[in-house]
């Protein structure tokens, strides 16, 4: 009994086309996926000293680490746009606000995000 074996035949190279191809698809999907340059920014009015006097009751904004005072009185967070509302004589009244030294720039966001919700646009940032 004898068996006969099939004459060798040499081993094929995967062709590497099909890998290529499927890299630069993926490659095109994720260049067209991406959001180049739109990074987020804030508009902020700075306070400047102008020739006119200042008009109407006072709306300085202190923001602090931890607390929020209203022309130097401690006042709640929710409590600040029914404050402001009884101080502002027009819809355009500048309210400036003021972070204090410890005070993180999300504080003056969220604070400005509420502040613009509720109404008010013309908000000026001060140096403390």
């Amino acid at each position: 009994m004898s068996f006969a074996f099939a004459p060798a035949t040499p081993r094929r190279r995967p062709s590497l086309t099909p890998m290529i191809d499927v890299v630069f698809l993926l490659l095109v999907f994720f260049m067209l996926a991406a959001r180049f340059g739109q990074d987020a920014e804030i508009a902020l009015t700075a306070a400047t000293a102008g020739d006119s006097p200042w008009q109407g009751p006072p709306r300085l904004v202190d923001i602090g680490p931890e607390s929020l005072h209203l022309n130097g009185r401690i006042i709640d967070i929710s409590a600040l746009e029914q404050a402001l509302n009884g101080r502002m004589e027009t819809e355009s009244d500048a309210i400036l606000l003021r972070p204090i030294d410890g005070s993180q720039t999300q504080r003056l966001i969220d604070i400005m995000t509420i502040l613009r919700a509720a109404g008010f646009t013309n908000l000026l940032l001060v140096g403390p």
